[in-house]
């Protein structure tokens, strides 16, 4: 089985768009197009609890009129419906305050989205071999396989399989004629379990693993799956709290993904000219330890988050974020650009109903040259996060402080489980204090880190 091609329909339809617009009176405009289908298959105790499958296509429209914009979508591609459709977003521009900002990239930053298109892999015919029978299948290996673990699995939230596979076109015009054009398409699969056990006073202990790639034969076994994610649950059982204290801490990839997200929060063109981040007005300075660097890297082949060209066309680049400790860039979309008096770094995202925003690509912090399980050596007493879990940062302070999971480490050896703590620091301090970065890269999602450490936070426990 394959999925028809329709990229260069989409684009044809998203040119011929942007052209009515023009011809209605809008001073520039942008077009997004997409098509695509999922498929969603869930069991539970080895019965199916959710199967849905659906397809679906839509089209985004945001057009500028005397500085003024406004921004539509629709799903009905007819004639007559996208014509009036297109007749009533122009005369929405009217209702609009104006603001200087809302224009096309400039010419130059137009131009460098022209090079020639990149094939960074993203598609694999294989994904949409899967039927439903087989998503089925899959999910219950992964279930059983955890169940079989241990006798300790007593129960389970489920299993997931996932798929989803779409094509896009966008393209932006003015009264010169098209600025920018180009189409993408990608796959994507993904297989999750999460089990259960039961523990003393009645309490349960949940733990998920899962596997996701843009290639079909990239995932993992159903088994390794369910193995895994029994294998997490087990070991959480008997947690505790620990006494309050200032520890050295771990983060294990799972554990540390948040703060990477965090991260791109204080990074983003949007925040910086609101001025609501801590790191406003320190490019070139110190913001972390020499062991820490970061980029959003769109042109990684099969990555989860590249792409070739951003949300408002134009190539999509490396950034250099953080670089052996010292803050170099922010991420920028064309607006927050300008609001900063500077060029956008294609670092737009969108989506058919939304008008673009700041985004990562593939956010990356980049491994060591350690060994995940030496990160806990010379730790006497310390916390090793495999989970957080809650909200608790303040973006213009840089306040930190949220719940976390994991394990108590002694003596370089990881010992009990740990559960309702908080963890937390200045996030200046936190960066800055990370001593040693490991080389587990976990690359299944588009935040990419590995597990690392850091020299001390304070724990709030019992």
């Amino acid at each position: 089985m394959d999925a028809k091609d329709d990229r260069l329909i989409l684009q044809r339809i998203a040119e011929n768009v942007a052209a009515q617009a023009l011809e209605a009176g809008a001073d520039a405009v942008e077009v997004l197009t997409a098509s695509g289908a999922e498929l969603s298959v869930r069991v539970r105790k080895g019965e199916a609890e959710l199967v849905q499958e659906a397809a679906s296509k839509g089209l985004g429209l945001r057009v500028f009129r005397d500085h003024r914009s406004a921004v539509t979508y629709t799903s009905d591609f007819t004639g007559p419906a996208l014509h009036a459709f297109i007749i009533d977003t122009v005369g929405l521009c009217q209702l609009s305050e104006p603001d200087e900002l809302n224009e096309l990239p400039e010419q130059p930053e137009q131009e460098e989205g022209k090079r020639p298109p990149l094939d960074l892999h993203l598609w694999d015919a294989n994904t949409l071999t899967v039927t439903t029978k087989e998503a089925m299948s899959r999910a219950k290996a992964a279930e059983a396989a955890a169940f079989a673990f241990s006798d300790k699995v007593t129960n389970s939230k489920g299993a997931t399989y996932d798929r989803g596979h779409g094509a896009r076109a966008f393209c932006s015009a003015d009264k010169t004629g098209i600025s920018f054009s180009g189409t993408s398409r990608g796959t994507y699969q993904s297989l999750s379990v999460e089990a259960i056990c039961d523990d003393a006073d009645g309490k349960k202990r949940n733990a998920s693993y899962w596997t996701g790639d843009r290639y079909l034969d990239k995932l993992l076994e159903p088994g390794a799956v369910g193995k895994e994610a029994a294998r997490r649950a087990v070991a959480k059982l008997g947690a505790g709290k620990i006494d309050t204290q200032e520890l050295p801490v771990v983060f294990s990839p799972d554990g540390g993904r948040p703060l990477l997200g965090l991260l791109f929060s204080v990074v983003s063109g949007g925040a910086i000219y609101r001025k609501s981040s801590y790191l406003c007005g320190r490019e070139g300075s110190i913001v972390a330890s020499p062991k820490v660097s970061v980029m959003d890297y769109p042109l990684i082949e099969r990555g989860p988050g590249s792409r070739v060209f951003d949300g408002e066309g134009l190539a999509a680049r490396v950034n250099a974020v953080i670089e052996k400790g010292v803050l170099r860039t922010y991420l920028l979309d064309n607006y927050s650009a300008r609001k900063l008096g500077r060029r956008s770094n294609a670092c737009a995202g969108r989506s058919i109903g939304g008008a673009p925003h700041v985004s990562t690509s593939n956010f990356i912090m980049q491994p060591g040259p350690i060994k995940p399980e030496k990160l806990l050596e010379g730790i006497t007493r310390g916390l090793y996060v495999t989970e957080m879990m809650g909200f608790g940062f303040n973006p213009t302070t840089g306040d930190f402080s949220r719940g976390a999971g994991g394990f108590l480490i002694e003596n370089g050896e990881l010992t009990r489980p740990v559960s309702e703590v908080t963890i937390s620091a200045n996030f200046d301090d936190l960066l800055k204090g990370i001593d040693a970065v490991g080389n587990d890269q976990d690359r299944r999602s588009s935040t990419m880190n590995p597990s690392f450490r850091v020299t001390k936070m304070t724990l709030a426990g019992r």
